[in-house]
Formats: structure tokens, sequence, C-alpha cells
């Protein structure tokens, strides 16, 4: 669950005020407006990369406003990936784990599982330098997924993809819907992609936030 309690954010000169919202656990919500409506803002404040001003974020019913980006189990996929170039793609899906000291084992089962469930089980010993831009942010997604973590947030994930690489990414969010469960906020600008997945529409037009089913 994602609930927002009169919050406010300032992003430079720009503020977003006394915004409300909550998203049930398990919920997909698409979050759409122009571009610089603060979109990105919204989801940086949710990973605690952005400070607020006042009011306050819960998630599962836990009000993290003030906490640390480290304690927030929050999986994020930037637009840009922020993917490691020195790094195998093994290496990328692991890296959560290991930051949280899990088992070797443990490390090893999650990643063979992700790499499956993303299909790129024959990447894993790769580096990024190599892989196309869908192989790219499957492997994004994998590490946001990897500790697996109650929350997701997508920054525009499929939007510098073709058009046939963002149909199979389409295709690929929806099973993780289906099979993890997770409650997902993704930001797009693309309405058949928010149509295809969203069981709830947010649209953010000057400053304000509209909530439809």
């Amino acid at each position: 669950m994602i609930e927002f309690s009169g919050v406010s954010i300032r992003a430079g000169d720009f503020v977003l005020s006394d915004l409300s919202f909550t998203l049930a656990s398990g919920e997909y919500a698409v979050l759409m407006g122009r571009t610089g409506s603060g979109k990105t803002t919204i989801l940086e404040a949710i990973c605690g990369l952005r400070a607020v001003m006042q009011g306050s974020i819960r998630l599962d019913g836990v009000d993290i406003t003030g906490w640390s980006p480290g304690d927030r189990q929050v999986g994020y996929v930037p637009q840009d990936q922020v993917l490691f170039p020195t790094f195998t793609v093994g290496e990328h899906l692991a890296f959560a784990l290991r930051l949280r000291k899990r088992s070797a084992a443990e490390i090893a089962r999650r990643t063979a599982e992700l790499a499956e469930m993303l299909g790129i089980g024959l990447l894993v010993d790769r580096t990024i330098g190599g892989l196309s831009g869908g192989e790219r942010q499957r492997v994004a997604l994998g590490r946001a997924l990897s500790f697996q973590p109650s929350i997701l947030l997508l920054d525009e994930p499929l939007s510098a993809l073709d058009e046939e690489t963002r149909s199979e990414m389409s295709d690929l969010l929806q099973q993780v819907k289906a099979t993890t469960g997770v409650t997902t906020l993704h930001v797009t600008h693309n309405r058949e992609e928010a149509a295809a997945l969203a069981d709830r529409h947010l649209t953010l037009t000057n400053g304000k936030l509209r909530s439809r089913s």
C-alpha cells in the first residue's frame, strides 16, 4: 500500500502541494501528466530521494516520511536505469541482496529465479555494454525486484524502446504483476501502455492529482 496524506514537495522552484492518494496493496497504478509536471518528483519522494516539506507518506501502513532511502525497502527503476558498466547481469541481480547480507545460497537461488522469470538466463555472465535496450531494462527491473520489495516504482520504463520490444516488456510487466502481487506505481506518457497495465489511473495536472479506476 502507498498512502500520501497532504504531502508537499519542493523540486527547485517548483512545488507540489497537498497531495493525497492511496494505492491498495497489490494495485498497479499508472501516473500520467505533462513533462515537468512532477511525476518523477513523486517517485523520488516515495524512495526518500526527495525531502517532503509537509504531510506524510505511509508504505504498507507504516509512516516512512523521515526514513532514509535504504530503509524503505522500495524497488525503483529510474528512467536512466543507472546500471553499472563493469557489472555482469548476474552481479546486478545479486547487488541488492549482497547489500542486505543475504547468504550465498539465497543469492544464487534468487538470481537464477529472476533470470528465468525475466528471460535473461543466457545473459548472466555478460556485462551491460553489449545488451540491447530491452535486455538492459529487464536487468534494471530484476535488480529492483531482487529483494522482493512490496513497493515497485517505474519511471517511464518503456519509453526508450522500439515498438516490438515495448510490447514484450509490457507483457513481462503484466506477468510480474500477476506473479508477485507487488504494489506498483508506473510513470508513463503512453495511453495504450496505461490501458494495458493499470488498475488505477492517476493524472497530475497543475500540481493536482486526479484518480480513477
